[in-house]
């Protein structure tokens, strides 16, 4: 398994878990703007069945890892590991030094424009690389291998059903700026 580790992939890997965990946390975690895939899911659930994203999270994660490492198998396991630490630490870090611009969150249009491109660039890099850094990158992967579907019209599909049914408990216009950000 180690033989098919590449350190080029493992910088790539590294260098885009900081930019993405750097986007979420200092643009969309502070402007309150949602996702799609697992992230939005375990809202859902919450929102519908009162069952705690820290459930959810992980059988929604370990479901769509296990999918990935049957269908992806070469270096995914690894790769995705190392991925979610490095964005977990980086996460951390950025929690601990704070926001660098807490007034995003009055620029709704500018913070969902600006979350595109850093969960954009930062898990594109990381699946060009076989690295899911989340259960719905995992899923993502896994489904344009079998389907033969290109994988953003599968990001697509997918958060545009969570978007669509997060409406029962988000307002139209927060929905707005997620699918900004989605698209």
């Amino acid at each position: 398994m180690f033989k098919s580790i590449k350190l080029k992939s493992c910088l790539i890997i590294f260098a885009s878990s900081i930019f993405m965990a750097f986007g979420l946390y200092n643009i969309h975690s502070i402007s309150n703007i949602t996702e799609g895939g697992v992230l939005g899911a375990t809202l859902l659930l919450f929102n519908w069945f009162n069952i705690s994203p820290a459930i959810t999270t992980i059988i929604l994660n370990i479901i769509c890892y296990f999918v990935g490492w049957k269908v992806l198998k070469k270096g995914f396991l690894f790769y995705s590991t190392f991925g979610t630490i490095c964005y977990s630490i980086s996460y951390a870090i950025f929690e601990a030094i704070g926001p660098v611009y807490a007034n995003i969150a009055n620029l709704p249009l500018l913070a969902s424009i600006l979350g595109a491109v850093f969960v954009g660039v930062g898990s594109g890099f990381c699946v060009r690389e076989n690295c899911a850094l989340s259960g719905d990158d995992s899923l993502a992967m896994s489904l344009s291998q079998i389907t033969h579907i290109k994988i953003q019209w599968i990001y697509l599909i997918s958060d545009l059903t969570i978007l669509l049914l997060s409406l029962t408990y988000i307002p139209f216009s927060k929905i707005l700026y997620s699918l900004l950000t989605v698209v």
